[in-house]
């Protein structure tokens, strides 16, 4: 990839930023729902031109590879079309029934101030992913991002400005945990979105709640988990394999949607850990700029401590891992066993697999002990009768008439949509009202190409950002 500039973005005082935002809020929230949906539409077209640098911010910031790079940029965008469309269907003055004489008329306006802080392992599709979604609902934003990739931020917030977003309407905020701490102290902003860790998360509820003379504040927070795969013995092992390797290991397992356990029926274990063990010998892991690589390092020295201690704690139980290069935060993808699903109690944010078996005959059982984790987000893999293969996910928001599927399930046909443990695709754009300017009317349909089948959320997202007023 050709070198970037990664200098750090200026400083901005988070008091500040927080000033100027409120300030500019009147005027963008003024501005007419279709003009702020066009912001976003032109800030996906630069995008696209400016797609190569990008990518390499993204290879040289945050590690990626290049596929994964173009996969980044490609969610980016269309994050951006799909708010852009899902506004102009969802935020428009609705007018409502009422009695001869009378004139009722639901309107969705901005909150006020949002404060987005993004994280790193996704820094341009989630954090402009909750910029768009705040400002196209009328809101201002101060977006932080975080400490390890905000090169990729500030150059997006440039696009964002360039594409007629004003600058005081987007502020960008950089610098670790007390930076964030500030700005949610504030108590002059309307609302957080957040994606990251569990902990910080609660952290940020409790500084919501600290001042109790401060009104209720939105938190919208997208948070970690143990994400399952359930295979029995009617599955291909050749197909688990694949979505294992896709979901376990690309992004060096730094995905909120990577697999954390592969639970195996016992028929079919053995034969299947074996074909796992030739297909992790078969990966590339070095550089992410070498367009030959399929792994690359994690993102920082802490998280490479971390990862790597507890490879050591688990030595014993390692069934097989891949041999990394001597130089670089390169964690080697390891496959795990475990004796019992209780011996996992957290989230190991790396290429770090975790196997164990179920009898047949127990897959209730099996889908319960998943259930008592406390998180949502697993699939499992059979084969139907007609040949195909059928995922089911649970952690979407579709409605289930299982009781045992706690948060819901999708059906998903492997081939055409491979879910969580792949590649999403899905249309993007809604029907556009014909009273829309003819710019929205002509906008190109996106596909959504991500690692996680997040447009089942996005929609209760941007309801969630602007306030319901009824006139």
């Amino acid at each position: 990839a050709k070198p970037v500039n990664l200098a750090a973005p200026s400083v901005v005082d988070p008091a500040e930023a927080v000033a100027k935002a409120l300030k500019a809020y009147p005027a963008w929230t003024s501005t007419s729902l279709y003009a702020r949906a066009e912001c976003l539409d032109r800030l996906a077209d630069l995008m696209e031109e400016n797609r190569s640098t990008l990518m390499a911010l993204a290879v040289q910031e945050a590690k990626k590879t290049i596929p994964d790079a173009l996969s980044e940029v490609r969610e980016a965008i269309d994050f951006c079309r799909y708010y852009s469309a899902r506004a102009i269907a969802d935020l428009v003055p609705v007018e409502l029934p009422g009695p001869t004489g009378e004139r009722n008329v639901l309107r969705h306006e901005g909150r006020g101030v949002w404060v987005a802080i993004a994280p790193w392992n996704f820094p341009l599709a989630i954090f402009l992913g909750q910029v768009a979604a705040a400002l196209v609902a009328g809101n201002t934003v101060v977006a932080k991002p975080a400490p390890q990739t905000p090169a990729i931020a500030a150059f997006a917030v440039s696009l964002a400005h360039q594409a007629g977003v004003p600058v005081d309407a987007l502020q960008l905020v950089t610098g670790a945990g007390d930076v964030g701490a500030q700005l949610t102290a504030d108590v002059r902003i309307s609302g957080v979105v957040f994606t990251g860790s569990v902990p910080t998360a609660k952290a940020i509820a409790r500084n919501l709640l600290l001042d109790d003379a401060r009104p209720l504040v939105p938190l919208i927070a997208e948070t970690g988990g143990l994400n399952a795969m359930i295979v029995d013995s009617t599955a291909l092992s050749e197909q688990v394999v694949r979505d294992v390797i896709i979901s376990g290991f690309q992004s060096a397992g730094q995905r909120c949607s990577a697999l954390r356990v592969l639970l195996l029926q016992e028929d079919i274990a053995d034969y299947t850990l074996e074909m796992l063990r030739g297909a992790m010998d078969c990966l590339n892991i070095g550089d992410p700029a070498n367009p030959a690589t399929d792994i690359g390092p994690v993102i920082d020295q802490a998280s490479y401590d971390r990862l790597m201690a507890y490879r050591q704690s688990v030595k014993d139980r390692i069934f097989h891992s891949v041999a990394v290069p001597p130089k670089g935060l390169f964690v080697p993808p390891t496959v795990i066993r475990l004796d019992d699903l209780d011996q996992l109690q957290t989230e190991w944010f790396g290429p770090l697999v975790h196997v164990a078996t179920w009898k047949a005959g127990t897959l209730e059982a099996t889908v319960q002990r998943v259930n008592a984790k406390g998180f949502g987000g697993f699939e499992i893999d059979c084969k139907l009768e007609s040949g195909g293969i059928l995922n089911w996910q649970f952690g979407s928001s579709h409605p289930t008439e299982n009781p045992r599927h706690k948060v819901g399930d999708t059906p998903l046909e492997r081939g055409a949509i491979e879910g969580q443990f792949g590649q999403t695709g899905g249309v993007v754009a809604p029907p556009v009202p014909p009273s829309a300017p003819d710019a929205l009317r002509r906008r190109p349909v996106g596909v959504f190409d991500s690692g996680v089948g997040g447009l089942t959320v996005l929609h209760e997202l941007l309801v969630q950002l602007p306030n319901e007023d009824f006139v």
